[in-house]
């Protein structure tokens, strides 16, 4: 793998693996015990560019680094090209990020029907108009990213247009999940329509989509040409995966022929378990609530616990818990001497959907010309 190192401005990428935002999940506590396991770019949650200008409180919380964090990577979801100015000015003025990643990629209801998110680039001038003002008004000073998927759906696809009108108005990289909107997290992703982006343009792709293990991401850029991955549901309940990608980026990029690639990190349960109170006592210091922090931590038990012989109540135990004390307990409960299940490796995790009907505001695809921006899509709540 001898290729020119991604960089993120003037700084530069390595491994090429970039945390893919995720509401819920990628905030602080969360980056930071990723970042333990092996470097990489750990974006934030989505912050929606009206909640970061209105100064809204959570948002303001949801955009705080830690300060060992570097680089600080923030993602803003934003409609109105001048909304997004002034949020990614702010960005600038008052050093809140060292990096800003647009989201024309989330597909879910409640922001597509807003023409938000992975509908918006249907909307060629409307997307141009909003990423040309978010590089204008980063003036150089941080790197402005794109992460989209494929299109609407398989008859309205976008990924071509939107990648060349985000290379013409300066993006420093663009980041591509090959899935349409309509697919939600169906099936599997095309990587071929990766390959096709990479082939079309000059500045760096990053492909997204069904990176399981480490050998994935290696497979991805030898089978598309792409110049980095973006990892998201596969890092769930195992952000130790950081480390196995770290491994396998360095061992390829090293080129020594007939070397066996290094085989993936397989915790066995009483090192989950210590994974697992690190993550709840992370979140409970970033929450400044132990109580809170236990609570966030509950939607995070199943993947923990994906494949391991764990009986229903003490699952459900798990997922109820609201102490630090509580969750020592349970997890001293458990069968510790199992080894890790090695049938989900390459599995599957997160939220898997069938493919369906994407919610758009009325008459939205008459004209793919159209500049309006639609009533009420600025979201004035951050996270998704």
């Amino acid at each position: 793998m001898n290729r020119r190192p991604l960089m993120l401005g003037n700084r530069p990428a390595w491994p090429p693996v970039v945390l893919a935002p995720m509401a819920g999940i990628t905030n602080v506590a969360f980056r930071r015990l990723c970042r333990e396991y092996g470097a990489g770019l750990y974006v934030s949650e989505m912050v929606t560019s009206r909640a970061l200008v209105e100064r809204d409180s959570e948002t303001l919380r949801m955009v705080g680094f830690a300060a060992d964090e570097s680089p600080r990577s923030l993602q803003l979801y934003g409609v109105d090209p001048g909304v997004v100015r002034t949020a990614v000015r702010m960005v600038v003025d008052e050093d809140l990020a060292d990096h800003v990643d647009l989201n024309f990629g989330c597909p879910v209801p409640k922001v597509t029907r807003k023409g938000g998110g992975s509908a918006l680039p249907y909307k060629r001038r409307l997307f141009a108009a909003i990423v040309q003002a978010a590089v204008e008004a980063a003036d150089g000073r941080v790197p402005v990213t794109v992460k989209m998927r494929t299109g609407i759906d398989d008859a309205h696809q976008t990924y071509l247009d939107a990648g060349r009108i985000a290379q013409a108005a300066g993006v420093t990289w663009v980041s591509l999940h090959g899935r349409t909107a309509a697919q939600m997290y169906s099936g599997t992703a095309d990587w071929r329509a990766i390959a096709a982006l990479k082939a079309s343009l000059d500045i760096p792709v990053l492909g997204n989509g069904d990176i399981w293990e480490a050998a994935d991401a290696v497979r991805m850029m030898a089978e598309t040409g792409c110049d980095g991955v973006v990892v998201g549901r596969g890092c769930l309940g195992r952000p130790w995966l950081f480390g196995d990608l770290a491994a396998a980026f360095d061992a390829a990029s090293a080129g020594v022929a007939g070397a066996a690639a290094p085989e993936a990190l397989r915790p066995g349960l009483a090192q989950v378990a210590q994974v697992m109170r690190r993550h709840a006592e992370l979140l409970g210091e970033a929450l400044d609530d132990e109580g809170r922090g236990c609570r966030d931590f509950r939607k995070h038990v199943a993947w923990y616990l994906k494949g391991f012989r764990v009986g229903s109540q003490a699952r459900s135990a798990l997922a109820l818990v609201s102490s630090l004390a509580e969750l020592d307990e349970m997890l001293g409960g458990l069968d510790l001497d199992q080894a890790y299940p090695d049938d989900v490796l390459g599995a599957p995790r997160g939220r898997t959907t069938g493919v369906r009907g994407v919610s758009l505001p009325d008459r939205w695809l008459d004209d793919p010309e159209a500049d309006g921006v639609p009533v009420g899509a600025e979201l004035a709540y951050s996270g998704g």
